[in-house]
Parts: C-alpha cells; structure tokens; sequence
C-alpha cells in the first residue's frame, strides 16, 4: 500500500483531498493529511476509511521527520516559507515531493543532489504555476511541430469571481492565500518585449497594466507576473521576441490597488506602533501628512483624485477611513490590510470563484502570420468547492497517482514542462472541467 502525506489543509486543499481519497481504493492507497489545526484536518477527512487528519507542527523537526519518513510521497500546499525544511528532509530521507509552489532557490542548489538521490521534487503544479506551464508546452510543441515560427507568447492568468457572486466595488474576492495577494508583485518583474529585456518596479506594476479581452467574459487588466525570463528556456522559447507571463484582474482593480500600494499599506518590512488599538482611518492617516483637512480630503490629495472619484470610493468601502480597530499586535501593514480584505472580500456560502487563463501565440508559417489563442474559463460550485481549490488541487493528486504508477518517472527537481507529466495530466484533468478553447486567425499575408 502506497502512504500519501499531505501537509497543509487549507483553502486550496479540499479538491486535491477528496480526489486522493476517491483514488485511494482502486489505487491502494492511504492518504493522511496533516495540519497545525487537527480539526481542520480530520474534516477534510470526514471519516473516510482510506484516510487520517492528524496535528503536525511542521516547525518541529523530529515530529516532522518522523512523519515524512512513514510515507512514500510527500505534497505539501504548506506556505512557501516552509517547503524548505520538507524538501531538506525528503532528501536526506529520499522521499518524493509535489508542490505547487515555484521552485526555492534551496531546491535549486540540490537539484543534483535530488537526482543523484532517485527521487522527483516535482515543483509549479497547481494553476500558476501549473497548469499554465502544461497548457503553454503542449500548444509551443505542436506549433513547433507544425513548423511555426513562434514570434511573441504571452499567458495571463487570474483567480477572480464570478459574474453572479460579482457584488462589490472591487469586482474581487479571496479564494486563495490572502497573504500573497497582499504581497502579490513585491517583486521587480521581468518580462521580454520586441529583443529588449524590461523591469517593472513594485511602484510601476499596477499602473502599467495592458488591456485582455476574453470572449462572453469582456475586458480584464493584466499586470506583469514575477520574472518571465526565466521561463524561456524552460519552454524552449529561445529567439522568440516578446515573452511576458502576466496576471489577470478586473477592470479597474490594479489602479485602486496601486493606491494601496503609494501610500504604504501593502508594506510588511515593519511593525506598526501600538497596532492593537488603531482603527483603520488612524492607520491611513498615520501616512499622510497631518493637515486641517479632514482625511478624505487630505487623502484625495495624496492620491491626485476627486473625494468621488472610483477609485477613492473603492478605497471608503474597504473600510480605510473607518473606525473598526485593527486589533492584531504588533502589526506590520500588510497584515493589517490582509485582515480588512479577509473580512470585505470574504466568499460568501454560495459565492463563485472563477479562474480564466488565456495563451496568446503570434507566429509565421511561411510568409503568413497568424495568431492562437486559447482560454480556460472555470467556474467553482460554492465557497468550498472553489475553481481555484480544483485547478490548485487536482493537477498535483494526477500527478501523485502518475508518479506512484510510474508514468511519471523523472528525477531530480523538476517542473511540469516535460511531455510525459504535461500529457497524461492535462488528459486526466478535462473529465473534470479544464478544457482550453482555441482559435486561431491570419493576421497578415
């Protein structure tokens, strides 16, 4: 019998557990998921016989170890500050691993350690990264062997809500780890467009953003996603002129955001003074510089805009010139923020999410140009059964199973770029909704 752990039960996990334990008999497997909160963990669970929730303090290195070493592949959906130490044990007890986060600069430096040591780290196999990089390959292959000259790539991904849930100012609610889309974009990205290599500073990010429409959908905005460079040669994309990897947003999120971003609020470089008992409008004003206007006058100013404007009432309605108190203790802002988003963004119980990733390909054949495009539009069911939970959750379970079956049979540190994990994954996932529709059109002679 295989043993499955699974560390970490939150919001992206309920998909990737329910899958594992339909899977578990036909396959011989036992799955047990582990999670600092046990409760949480044996409800994921719910009596299943092929499974277990347990209490895991990851931190600690010998409950830790002991437990990887009882299992035959590890996953872990744990935040990407602790995948190190998962990864550091499964090495030293060569065990295989799955994630869904990027690839750490640890995992990096022993790639060849891993290799050497017979096991897969298999790393970027959720949405984005995941999916994005399975849907991606499969189509620059068969451009390639269509014999096209691919001449610009570009691939956006967002995880919004959908049109029916879609009930507040910001056209925006949280279906994955409100902490990282507080600190989303943090970092310079870099992008390839026409030869030349760009960089876009945090403080430009969202206000350089480019227009993407989708089909039934209409516009969204697209912002520049991490560093697109290092995905050319992964994608085997070498002389293509424009490659940039980009996220999706509505309409007018990424300015009312920007906002957040100039006065200080997405900071999380430093502990706030007495933050226990801020309010809100105490934490706006406490970046602007104190006037005998009131604060949404003096706020309007910082921000260029009329006290009406979009985005000012944007900013009103999630609560940043209100009086509820912050009450979180030594507070850095952007944990202040994540707690009012938490609570303003919130899904509701019948709320749903929806992911839509979009591929754009220009490229020749012969003296004809021609453009590709396809689109994944998914939906979630409630607040549970999210979009973001099954597209985040099920490519890593399909991939656990390919790896214990050994189709899978790489070794190393890995990502899902290869031809043997992209193809039986993506054939797996479209029994459960993520089906890409393409088009294509000549766009000159």
């Amino acid at each position: 019998m295989h043993q499955i752990l699974l560390l970490g039960a939150g919001r992206s996990a309920s998909t990737l557990i329910s899958y594992l334990l339909s899977e578990a008999k036909s396959n011989n497997w036992f799955v047990t998921v582990a999670d600092q909160q046990l409760e949480i963990a044996q409800q994921k669970i719910n009596g299943h016989e092929s499974g277990k929730g347990v209490s895991l303090n990851v931190t600690d290195e010998s409950d830790r170890k002991k437990i990887i070493a009882s299992h035959d592949i590890i996953i872990s959906l744990l935040p990407p500050n602790l995948h190190d130490l998962v990864a550091g044990d499964c090495l030293q007890l060569k065990k295989n691993l799955a994630t869904a986060s990027y690839v750490t600069r640890f995992q990096q430096e022993v790639q060849r350690e891993v290799k050497n040591a017979g096991i897969l780290f298999l790393c970027e196999m959720g949405l984005d990264p995941g999916i994005d990089h399975m849907s991606a390959m499969e189509m620059i292959h068969t451009l390639k062997s269509e014999g096209a000259q691919i001449l610009s790539f570009k691939s956006a991904t967002g995880g919004l809500v959908a049109p029916e849930s879609d009930n507040n100012s910001w056209h925006y609610k949280v279906t994955w780890n409100p902490r990282n889309v507080v600190l989303a974009g943090q970092a310079t990205s870099q992008f390839l467009m026409n030869r030349k290599i760009h960089y876009l500073p945090y403080s430009r990010l969202f206000l350089e953003t480019e227009k993407v429409k989708v089909k039934g959908l209409g516009n969204f905005e697209a912002y520049a996603n991490r560093d697109s460079l290092s995905y050319i040669e992964k994608y085997e994309l070498q002389n293509v002129p424009t490659i940039i990897r980009q996220t999706l947003r509505s309409k007018g999120y990424c300015k009312a955001w920007n906002a957040l971003v100039q006065l200080g609020l997405t900071d999380d470089s430093f502990q706030l003074h007495a933050s226990n008992d801020m309010t809100y409008s105490q934490l706006t004003a406490s970046f602007l510089n104190a006037g005998k206007k009131s604060l949404e006058e003096q706020l309007a100013k910082f921000l260029g805009e009329k006290k009406n404007s979009e985005i000012m009432q944007k900013v009103k309605w999630l609560g940043l010139l209100g009086n509820n108190k912050i009450n979180i203790k030594n507070a850095t802002p952007a944990q202040a923020i994540q707690q009012l988003i938490e609570q303003k963004w919130k899904m509701n119980s019948d709320d749903k999410d929806m992911i839509v990733m979009r591929h754009e390909f220009i490229y020749k054949k012969g003296k004809k140009k021609f453009i590709r495009e396809a689109v994944l539009v998914m939906k979630g069911e409630d607040q549970i059964h999210t979009a973001m939970s099954k597209t985040v959750g099920l490519p890593i379970g399909v991939a656990v199973k390919n790896i214990l079956n050994k189709t899978i049979r790489q070794k190393g540190v890995c990502i899902p770029v290869h031809q043997n994990i992209y193809q039986p994954v993506l054939k797996e996932l479209m029994n459960y909704g993520v089906v890409f529709t393409e088009n294509e059109k000549q766009i000159s002679a």
